[in-house]
């Protein structure tokens, strides 16, 4: 057996809290391992997140396509379909106005393709990070009207545009506003308003992505196109493989239709046809394998977020777009070199808030971290957001502050709903949005001090201590002697993980260490453990400094992931130890 290829950010912290699982019905799991024909230990994760007969695990392990639920079940659907198809007969043209991230460019070019095959005269605009901030704006709409555009379709944004939204409205201009992100008390003044977030929305599936909802309209028109049911649903499975990636990124559940979403996205992208996705695979490096969700989020979206992040989000989607390899391959290199560039801003910028938090350090006092740097790259704010999360687990917001603004990003943890935060201070901002976990803000910078210290005071009267130390939530205690190819195959059954459907993280109790643990590349750790008669390498990224701490340990508690090695099967890769 061979170590993972595979990287894991989350190391061990001192206080960190391990949970282990509550005693499940044995007789019960050992019935459903039966019927499942998978190991006891896979059947008692399977029967701990919910699924208790063998029909309901099969039906989650092997999701169809035609499960997916009924675009029209959407609020406002019907209108949206039935304006695009009188704009379709009236030769109108049709814009697209999408977002800078993955969500919001996949989201672009799946719509504008289903749009393209009903017939319709569509074009595209996404907005600059830096020149034109977040989402649909009165001067975007006016550029529309310039061109003729007759009815703009919103992706990934709009839910909170009413002041674009009114001026289209005054230019003569139709709006279909399709958005995930919650909605304010009063909805924008659109013709119709596509979102399952919406409170008056009966749709199954209140977790869809911004891509997802943009996949439902495009469902909704090929299907209201009378496209018999073999070939839409051979397009539809097209059009998973680029809502898989953005469903990933964006980080929303990973259960029910969007398990079918991704299940079937990341299968399709064993052979994709679009030059631009081959180009961005190869790029990545699984020219020749398909990558799984985790590779996904790590590898593939952070290249396409950095044209936005960084430069033109539109350049993200002429690469979907077109149909020449060889520029496919071009703007390819130059995201994976945008991505690089991206990585030395975020890590300039995680380099001054260390500093920062050795000069002020932080305490169990701030139960919400406000940080906030002049010149500050505005397009990785959010990155490093979440590697302050990672790293002090509470609340964190980051901003650059450039001419007087402070724009930025925000991230949570699970016992921390950031958009009520926000909300309950809203006199704050300029403008601000986002979910329960993340948000965008702008406000002026010398409001900076008193945001930080109403956050402060917000987030303690609502977080506890517990709340804020890190969490080892182990799946199941195992012997070394369980963790085999049987348990591998059934973990890739389980899959793809993420919200909601967390990679299973086992446990080993008093394992003895068979040899001191070694630095690997100054980073990482190697640790070579003993249980019985079985000794087994576990490899533990970011997790040198561990090593000391272990090194006259005599026997350890580690909690590990069993992970794919491309180079050599599986392999185990710690993420927290202790003594």
């Amino acid at each position: 057996m061979t170590g993972s290829a595979a990287t894991s950010q989350i190391i061990s912290k001192p206080g960190a809290r391990w949970v282990f699982p509550e005693p499940q019905d044995d007789d019960a799991v050992a019935g459903l391992a039966r019927d499942l024909g998978m190991p006891v230990v896979a059947a008692g994760i399977l029967w701990r997140r919910g699924f208790r007969d063998a029909e309901g695990a099969r039906r989650f392990l092997n999701p169809s396509i035609e499960d997916l639920h009924d675009p029209f079940l959407l609020r406002d659907m019907d209108l949206a379909v039935a304006r695009i198809r009188t704009a379709i007969a009236g030769r109108e043209l049709i814009e697209i106005h999408g977002d800078y991230d993955v969500d919001g460019v996949t989201s672009t070019v799946v719509l504008k393709k289903a749009l393209d095959m009903a017939g319709a005269h569509v074009g595209w605009h996404i907005p600059h990070r830096l020149h034109d901030g977040y989402g649909m704006q009165p001067a975007a709409v006016d550029g529309a009207a310039a061109r003729g555009v007759r009815l703009i379709v919103s992706v990934d944004n709009g839910i909170r545009a009413g002041a674009a939204i009114a001026r289209a409205n005054e230019l003569g201009i139709d709006v279909i506003v399709t958005d995930h992100h919650l909605p304010e008390v009063d909805l924008p003044p659109a013709l119709a308003v596509i979102n399952p977030s919406r409170a008056d929305c009966g749709y199954p599936n209140k977790n869809l992505c911004g891509a997802g909802v943009a996949f439902k309209l495009a469902h909704a028109v090929l299907k209201d196109a009378g496209w018999p049911e073999a070939r839409l649903l051979r397009v539809l499975a097209s059009f998973l493989k680029l809502v898989a990636i953005a469903t990933v990124a964006d980080i929303v559940s990973l259960t029910g239709e969007n398990r079918i979403i991704v299940k079937h996205g990341l299968a399709g992208l064993g052979d994709p046809r679009n030059p631009g996705l081959r180009a961005l695979l190869a790029a990545a490096g699984f020219a020749d394998r398909i990558p799984n969700a985790t590779e996904v989020g790590f590898r593939i979206a952070p290249a396409i977020n950095a044209s936005g992040r960084m430069d033109d989000a539109g350049e993200a989607v002429r690469m979907f777009l077109t149909d020449d390899a060889d520029e496919a391959r071009r703007i390819a290199g130059d995201l994976f070199a945008l991505n690089q560039e991206r990585q030395s801003a975020e890590r300039l910028i995680v380099s001054e808030i260390l500093a920062q938090c050795v000069e002020t350090p932080v305490t169990d006092a701030d139960a919400a971290l406000v940080l906030w740097g002049d010149g500050w790259h505005r397009g990785v704010v959010g990155i490093v957001a979440s590697r302050v999360v990672e790293r002090f687990n509470r609340p964190a917001i980051v901003l650059g502050v450039e001419d007087g603004v402070a724009q930025g990003s925000a991230r949570s943890i699970a016992a921390f709903h950031l958009l009520d935060a926000l909300e309950s201070m809203r006199d704050l901002f300029t403008k601000f949005g986002g979910h329960a976990h993340a948000a965008g803000l702008t406000l002026p910078a010398d409001s900076l001090e008193h945001f930080r210290e109403r956050l402060r005071i917000y987030a303690a009267l609502r977080l506890t201590p517990e709340d804020m130390l890190p969490t080892v939530k182990v799946d199941a205690a195992v012997d070394f002697s369980q963790v085999d190819d049987a348990l591998w195959a059934a973990l890739e059954q389980i899959a793809p993980f993420g919200l909601d459907n967390p990679k299973p993280l086992f446990a080993a109790r008093g394992v003895e260490l068979a040899g001191p643990p070694q630095v690997w590349k100054e980073k990482h750790m190697r640790l070579a453990a003993k249980q019985g008669r079985r000794t087994v390498m576990i490899k533990g990224w970011n997790m040198a400094a561990l090593a000391v701490e272990l090194a006259d340990a005599k026997a350890i508690d580690v909690a590990f992931e069993i992970e794919r090695d491309w180079y050599g099967g599986w392999g185990l890769t710690a993420r927290a130890c202790r003594i």
